[in-house]
């Protein structure tokens, strides 16, 4: 409860029940332990007997931190659960606790109170779970938390007996039940086959795993899809995460027989489209509306509806709807604040909250219910108190709730009780006044309950006449004021609990006057005009200058903007002049105690306005008749008209074509011609003159103009490739700009070159791009002759030109003959062979295949190169040393590889020996260097070496014979450096190499394989030159 009572009083400081003003009886509405104390003039009255909430120092609680729902491992009986609950307050908040509506026993040893966070120990199921809620007090009132429920959460295992093996049909659909356990709350679901962590992924949308039942959906079953499968089960909560899996479901896949029968089946939906039903899709979907999964991010209830999934391919097309409900949980739109009223007034309070479905709203008073009954009047969202009391104070709660969540607003009401008090606002001391003008003294002193206002004027109490007006809320008014009415005016304050009065001085200033004011102008649009304003004024008083527009004030102080002021004067500058500023414009000369005004009108000639009133009409195929109603001409005549337009291909505006070509400027209607049937169009007019090209009209509603047949073949015919038997025909669908009416397919036709017939086929679907054409006597890469054109229920449209397209490739029938396999080194082999007749290929021969593999291993493991064209020899590379390979040849077309050839083999060479030659020296002469090393000797099992091979400037080589083991060699010009490397060569290939950097100045460094940088240094003795170091390292 809160009191503050302020008396004013002239009596000597005593103690008294009451003011000496007072009478001996209790006051109206003051309770009897009221105790007042007489201080500097002043009465100041408090409650005795409880905790007061002082004014202007104590605050009630307000949250800053809540408990938050929690879901704890169910068995874990050694842990700790905490429910946070903070409050801000003056004096600091006591706190308690509700569970289930019951106040909790802090007592109990396994509560524990920490600040204001309830800590339970050692939490069980049945015991400690439930709603639980804080309550936080100080002696202003009491708030209630938001609910936190504490659950238990569980997962089961999954039961131990098998289950049952799953059979589905290559190209059918299936699906595998997950059965989880039981559990709480929901679980997460994955699913992996055959071993942990192998999980299922997305393939192209053919998997798709449901989140509410676990299930695993297959949508086109491959035989690759067989094996074990587990549902993988996985249980978040607040402390820890559980997961098991069930036991293997065994899916076979086994070959589809209905293939002829039902073709629609085999065959992935060549486009998926998604749609909502009423309405447009919204674009936030991106790219999977045209995808097996419809993402909605941010859903809204703008995206409740229905929506529609669509797939077709060649073969068909099908459909299936969803809805989508939209709900929310309870969000404020308005709230209640803190509020001080008067005693006996009134208090009215609004809630307004939305949420789906619609939040119920009530209302607590320190924590308690609030409901209809005496002074209190509730009404969902709305509080009303009359008559108002100290005991009305406290901490107030709106409570929105639905199924979904729950919010809480507080406010907290303060009933105020004072005697009349002007230190806050008193009567201002001096109160400036023009003369001839009219003034207004505000008389507004705090007080509760409301004072009796009333003025004076020395001695002489103000009444209302024809100069004078007192309102009922204090506001003194003075009309056509004079030098007499200058003086002291006072307002006195009066209510039950005590009087005050405060004092203010009117002086009476000259009037202010405009002496030169604004004239009418005119100007073109883009040019600059001066508006004057001079104005006289009291000398004791600043003057300021303000220009309105209409009314509107206008902005001087922005120097980018097109209003300036000249300084000292009121004259306003007015830059590059638009048709928006045109109108009337008002000076305001003003002191503090009056103003005056003159206006002036502004007119800027600019282009015309935007036509009004756009009709279409007479819509026919490529043509519309617009008519429209001319537009302001800004004083200036119009000279003519455009009409632009935009469909939903080209979303810009573009210019059309119209009958008149040029439309006047007295015209009100035209002729738009050259528009594509079937289309959606919106319509613009734009106006002219000589001052340029005006804004556009609004647009015109949109109309879709007439259907008519097709006047263009579909391109990019082609085709080819496929499954054996079959002819498949391509297309580019036609865009929507021909189609040129609904009831759109396409139509096909086809023959075997050279023959007479056609075969005709109809796609009906507009966005089918391809035709399968199947016949178990198609012969492989059969050419045919196909031609296509489009049709819609206006009629059918011209045939493309002809086009030849093949039917599918089948695998060459002829191997390679005459294999030759010769080993190079101890690493690489040439395979030669007798090239393939074209004839044989049953198609387009792309190259061919050579698989090889070691003497004890199985032909399956043989590794495979192919080669990029119709060469007849390749190299293989990559192969160990002293090793027989077998070699076979195959042919390749599109389709496959045909039969191999006859294997041969091949032995690889020993290898070269794996050291470097030793001992390098050297020796410069000039500007050149002789390089000498030790003769490299192979082992057994190595290949002998037959000469040496020097390597230098990067790309220079030197071929020694084994005779040699020493060159000479040229040095760099400059004082850069060479790099050599010495290397032994055989019938095994070239083995390691040392490597030399050697520079002009004698300096050399050598590298070892495997080994760091040596560094030799030779110092030559003429003298001549320097020694140089050069630090390398071994990258």
């Amino acid at each position: 409860m809160c009191l503050q009572l302020s008396l004013h009083h002239s009596a000597p400081h005593h103690l008294s029940p009451f003011p000496p003003s007072f009478p001996a009886s209790t006051p109206p509405l003051l309770p009897p332990s009221l105790v007042c104390v007489l201080r500097h003039s002043e009465w100041l009255c408090v409650l005795t007997g409880g905790d007061v909430c002082i004014t202007g120092h104590d605050t009630g609680p307000v949250f800053e931190e809540q408990p938050g729902s929690l879901i704890y491992p169910e068995g874990l009986s050694d842990g700790k659960v905490t429910l946070n609950c903070q409050a801000r307050a003056s004096p600091a908040a006591t706190y308690r606790w509700r569970v289930n509506g019951t106040d909790v026993l802090v007592g109990d040893p396994r509560y524990t109170l920490v600040a204001g966070n309830l800590v339970i120990s050692g939490p069980q199921s049945g015991r400690d779970g439930g709603s639980y809620q804080c309550l936080a007090s100080n002696r202003c009132g009491t708030i209630l938390s938001r609910a936190a429920n504490l659950k238990f959460g569980y997962l089961h295992d999954f039961p131990g007996e098998g289950r049952s093996p799953q059979t589905a049909f290559e190209g059918a659909g299936a699906f595998l039940a997950c059965q989880p356990p039981a559990h709480y709350p929901a679980l997460s679901y994955r699913w992996f086959i055959n071993e942990f962590p192998n999980f299922v992924k997305s393939d192209g949308g053919r998997w798709f795993i449901s989140q509410v039942t676990g299930n695993l959906y297959l949508a086109k079953a491959e035989p690759n899809d067989a094996g074990n499968y587990f549902c993988f089960t996985t249980i978040n909560l607040d402390i820890s995460t559980k997961s098991t899996f069930s036991k293997p479901s065994q899916l076979t896949v086994q070959p589809d027989g209905t293939a002829v029968s039902a073709p629609a089946i085999k065959v992935l939906p060549d486009v998926l489209r998604w749609r909502k039903v009423e309405g447009l899709l919204p674009s936030k979907a991106g790219a999977s509306a045209e995808g097996p999964i419809l993402t909605l991010p941010e859903i809204t209830f703008d995206d409740e509806g229905i929506y529609e999934c669509e797939a077709y391919n060649s073969e068909g097309r099908d459909t299936h709807q969803g809805r989508i409900i939209v709900q929310a949980q309870p969000e404020w739109l308005q709230v209640m604040s803190d509020s001080e009223v008067e005693i006996s007034s009134e208090l009215h309070w609004t809630c307004v909250a939305a949420g789906k479905p619609r939040p119920s709203i009530r209302w607590l008073r320190n924590g308690q219910p609030l409901s209809t009954q005496d002074r209190v009047e509730v009404n969902g969202g709305h509080l009303k108190i009359v008559n108002l009391a100290l005991e009305d104070s406290g901490m107030y709660q709106c409570v929105a709730e639905n199924k979904h969540g729950t919010i809480y607003s507080n406010a907290e009401l303060r009933v105020q009780v004072q005697a009349p008090d002007f230190r806050s606002n008193p009567v201002r001391r001096l109160i400036p006044a023009a003369r001839g003008g009219q003034v207004m003294m505000e008389c507004r002193p705090r007080a509760a309950p409301k004072p009796t206002l009333f003025w004076s004027r020395g001695t002489e109490l103000l009444t209302n006449s024809t100069r004078v007006t007192v309102t009922p809320d204090g506001i003194l008014w003075i009309y056509n004021i004079s030098r007499a009415d200058e003086g002291k005016y006072t307002c006195f304050a009066e209510n039950y609990l005590g009087k005050a009065n405060s004092t203010g001085h009117l002086s009476v200033r000259d009037a202010t006057k405009i002496t030169l004011a604004p004239s009418n102008a005119d100007i073109n649009q883009g040019e600059n005009v001066t508006l004057q304003c001079h104005a006289s004024h009291d000398p004791t008083m600043d003057l300021t200058f303000t220009w309105a527009l209409n009314g509107a004030l206008l902005d001087l102080e922005n120097p980018a903007g097109p209003y300036h002021r000249k300084e000292t004067i009121g004259d306003l500058l007015i830059v590059n002049g638009q048709l928006n500023q045109a109108g009337t414009y008002s000076c305001t000369a003003q002191t503090v105690v009056d103003s005056a005004t003159a206006s002036a009108k502004l007119v800027v000639r600019g282009p015309p306005g935007p036509p009004g009133g756009l009709v279409v009409k007479n819509v026919a195929e490529t043509s519309v008749e617009l008519r429209w109603s001319r537009g302001y001409d800004n004083h200036s005549p119009i000279g003519k008209y455009v009409i632009m337009s935009r469909s939903p291909l080209s979303p810009g505006w573009r210019r059309m074509r119209t009958v008149p070509p040029n439309i006047e400027g007295n015209a009100e209607a035209a002729r738009v011609i050259g528009l594509s049937p079937w289309m959606d169009y919106e319509f613009q007019v734009i106006a002219s003159n000589i001052l340029g090209s005006g804004e556009p009209s609004m647009p015109s509603h949109t109309v879709r103009t007439q259907q008519a047949a097709p006047t263009v073949a579909p391109s990019g015919l082609g085709g080819g490739g496929g499954d054996r038997n079959e002819l498949i025909i391509t297309w580019t669908p036609m865009a929507r700009e021909y189609q040129n009416g609904d009831g759109f397919g396409y139509i096909l036709a086809f023959r075997k070159l050279d023959s007479a017939t056609w075969m005709v086929e109809r796609v009906a679907n507009v966005e089918s791009s391809r035709y399968v054409y199947s016949n178990q006597s198609l012969s492989p890469y059969c050419p045919f002759e196909v031609k296509i054109k489009a049709y819609n229920r206006k009629g059918e449209g011209p045939f493309s030109q002809i086009a030849l397209v093949h039917s599918a490739e089948e695998e060459p029938t002829v191997a390679p003959s005459r294999i030759n396999a010769t080993a190079l080194t101890a690493f690489d082999v040439q395979v030669s062979w007798d090239p393939v007749q074209q004839l044989s290929a049953n198609g387009i021969l792309r190259g061919y295949e050579i698989r090889y593999w070691r003497q004890h291993e199985r032909e399956a493991a043989a590794d495979r190169v192919r080669t990029a064209g119709l060469e007849t020899t390749a190299r293989v590379t990559g192969l160990r040393p002293s090793t027989r390979y077998h070699v076979t040849v195959l042919a390749y077309n599109s389709a496959g590889t045909g039969p191999a050839s006859p294997r041969t083999t091949v032995t690889t060479r020993r290898p070269p020996p794996d050291r470097p030659p030793a001992n390098v020296s050297w020796k410069t002469d000039g500007s050149w260097v002789t390089v000498r090393w030790d003769h490299v000797k192979a082992l057994d099992n190595e290949s002998a070496v037959l000469g040496y091979k020097v390597s230098y400037c990067q790309s220079a080589l030197k071929v020694l014979d084994k005779g040699k083991n020493s060159v000479t060699l040229p040095l760099p010009k400059d004082n850069g450096y060479v790099v050599l490397e010495i290397r032994s060569s055989g019938e095994g290939g070239d083995g390691a190499a040392h490597e030399t950097i050697v520079s002009r100045t004698g300096m050399m460094v050598q590298n070892q394989a495997g080994s760091l940088w040596s560094i030799h240094v030779s110092l030559l003795l003429t003298g001549t030159l320097s020694l140089t170091l050069i630090a390398l390292l071994d990258l």
